[in-house]
């Protein structure tokens, strides 16, 4: 069985989502952010990087989210294109691409005073760091319109997964500047996302940790039952 280790509405949400779509027995362990627990010695042994998530497996425990999802996704056969398969590299280039270009870019946008110190040089910061990720999401929409097997509202995939939580940070952070992030232009995205969040796996997830029903196209922020997403 693994283990996740998790905090509500963090990354670890994403590996969740895939570990209820493929049926995998798991456990969570939380890692309170309210006491920085991500920072403790018996975590970081686990995640030397004391980032969320960190999953205890069988083989060892893992760290890193685009990591996590393409491990699960050899190890059991699903939400991606096989080894092998022809479409194999255009899902590897994509995934990568949201863990490197969109969810990097949206670190820098959520936590700006590690990146920029003067206000006006957050407020530029912000303005690039927008600008870079509308041209993220529109290289997404594209994919979108291509509806490639794994990236579609027909079927979820570790894409599928990891994108629409993304799309639902961008509409509830950095919290001082709600409202800047409409998913209303890319209609492919939201498709995307409104069949995601109405899959039992995705249901099942929001309850467990206090995301309400419309989690990725119209979210809240988490009111989960234990722990803190911040």
């Amino acid at each position: 069985m693994y283990i996740l280790h998790y905090a509500p509405d963090n990354a670890s949400l994403i590996v969740r989502l895939a570990l209820e779509e493929i049926g995998a027995p798991y456990q969570t362990a939380l890692v309170d952010r309210s006491i920085r627990a991500q920072d403790s010695a018996a975590y970081r042994r686990l995640n030397p990087a004391g980032l969320i998530p960190a999953l205890e497996t069988e083989d060892g425990a893992m760290f890193e989210t685009g990591a996590i999802l393409l491990w699960l996704s050899e190890r059991h056969g699903l939400l991606a294109p096989a080894p092998g398969h022809r479409e194999r590299p255009h899902f590897l280039k994509y995934l990568f691409f949201l863990s490197n270009a969109l969810h990097a870019d949206m670190r820098a946008l959520f936590y700006p005073e590690r990146y920029a110190d003067a206000a006006a040089d957050l407020l530029a910061h912000h303005r690039v760091t927008v600008q870079r990720i509308g041209g993220h999401l529109r290289i997404l929409e594209a994919l979108a319109a291509e509806q490639p097997s794994w990236f579609s509202a027909a079927e979820p995939s570790m894409l599928t997964i990891y994108a629409c939580v993304l799309l639902r940070w961008l509409a509830l952070y950095p919290e001082a500047r709600r409202g800047w992030f409409d998913l209303a232009p890319y209609p492919g995205l939201t498709a995307i996302a409104a069949a995601l969040q109405q899959r039992p796996a995705s249901l099942r997830a929001a309850r467990r940790e206090g995301l309400g029903l419309t989690i990725f196209t119209a979210p809240h922020l988490a009111t989960p039952p234990e722990g803190s997403a911040t």
